[in-house]
């Protein structure tokens, strides 16, 4: 049989239905709950009925009513007992689950923003939850979308924007604004995303946002003039490496930074600091498809996957110094790791295939600076 605790969870598993019918103008009382199956004792049928009685609306002044009917028992006679749970009025609904205030302020908001954007109506219907989680923010969220719809693509950071809000409000509010952008903006104002982890807000709404270094030096110091540059060793954004066209002259890409530093000079070549899986961001450079590459990483399995997918972008890479040679030739300087898997690499050639096969089934890695800058020297020298 049903007692007081239970029917204050399924009241409460009722709330957010409430909240839409607010919203749609949806009828929603009465409500009623089943009694469940009744206790066969009598002393524990008493004791579940007098619970009941106690914490209803006919004990208290408010909360749910017990609609009681008489059934004839064998051993007891004519009891009264409950046939149904029920709530017949929004007052006494909410004093029951402590949701007085929060309704209150509930409907304040839901005035304001269906006055101020009544677009969102639909989404208000489904995200209410959300309306009473934001409930104290409401005024500012709706200064930022209209800022939004009145200025499309903004092409600013976000704490350039003019909105009338505490510096950080927008940093701290992304998701729900986002959710909010999307429900009021056309399409066309929303910059499409492939795959969503990699949609930031700034980039899902036009906005600048703080991009990536690119990092490379000039192996041969006359490009330095030839192209007007400042110093042989530049960080630029990602967006003004792409504005760049060094094709045609080599690019080396490593991943160590000392690696990097140490590279020797080159004729009609540039390098560029790799940083690991900071080389996905070189996908946008399309001049690189123009220049022979050469991609020198560690020799483990991380390094093989980042050359995968380095070739993946640019299929002319070639792989320097990851061969079966440089490992056996600094071997002893290898190292044991855990949890190296083989995955499949589609763009591995057979030999650097074999090789990283070899490194996951042995658990070994040989980190690209035990190479000696000897061995780098002339390896360079002698690569056509």
């Amino acid at each position: 049989m049903i007692d007081p605790s239970q029917i204050q969870q399924k009241a409460e598993q009722r709330y957010p239905i409430f909240l839409s019918s607010i919203i749609t103008g949806e009828s929603f009382f009465p409500i009623e709950f089943s009694v469940g199956t009744l206790p066969k004792d009598y002393l524990a049928l008493r004791e579940s009925v007098t619970q009941i009685i106690n914490e209803s609306k006919q004990t208290l002044g408010y909360g749910y009513d017990v609609d009681l009917e008489t059934r004839k028992t064998q051993k007891y006679g004519l009891q009264s007992v409950p046939k149904r749970i029920r709530f017949d009025a929004e007052k006494d609904y909410l004093k029951f689950i402590k949701k007085e205030n929060e309704v209150a302020k509930f409907k304040v908001n839901i005035d304001l923003i269906q006055a101020s954007m009544p677009q969102l109506h639909d989404w208000l219907s489904c995200n209410t939850l959300k309306v009473i989680e934001y409930g104290d923010r409401w005024h500012d969220l709706i200064k930022v979308c209209q800022y939004f719809q009145q200025n499309p693509k903004p092409n600013l950071y976000i704490r350039e924007l003019p909105v009338q809000v505490h510096t950080k409000f927008i940093e701290q509010n992304l998701r729900i604004l986002r959710s909010l952008l999307e429900a009021i903006l056309p399409a066309d104002q929303l910059v499409p995303v492939e795959r969503e982890k990699e949609s930031t807000f700034e980039k899902r709404f036009s906005l600048k946002y703080r991009e990536p270094l690119i990092r490379f030096r000039l192996l041969d110091h006359s490009l330095k003039s030839k192209y007007g540059f400042p110093a042989t060793d530049i960080s630029l954004p990602s967006s003004e490496f792409r504005q760049l066209n060094l094709d045609k002259h080599h690019c080396f890409i490593t991943e160590n930074l000392m690696n990097f530093l140490t590279l020797p000079s080159l004729e009609n070549s540039f390098a560029i600091f790799g940083s690991g899986y900071a080389v996905q961001t070189l996908k946008a450079v399309l001049w690189l498809s123009d220049c022979p590459i050469f991609y020198w990483g560690d020799l483990d399995t991380d390094g093989f996957k980042l050359l995968s997918q380095l070739r993946s972008y640019f299929p002319q890479t070639n792989s320097i110094m990851m061969d079966m040679e440089a490992f056996k030739s600094f071997g002893e300087f290898a190292v044991s790791v855990d949890g190296a898997i083989a995955e499949t690499l589609p763009y591995l050639t057979p030999e650097e295939s074999t090789l990283y096969t070899h490194l996951a089934s042995h658990q070994k890695r040989l980190e690209q600076e035990r190479i000696s800058q000897n061995y780098v020297n002339r390896f360079l020298q002698n690569l056509k």
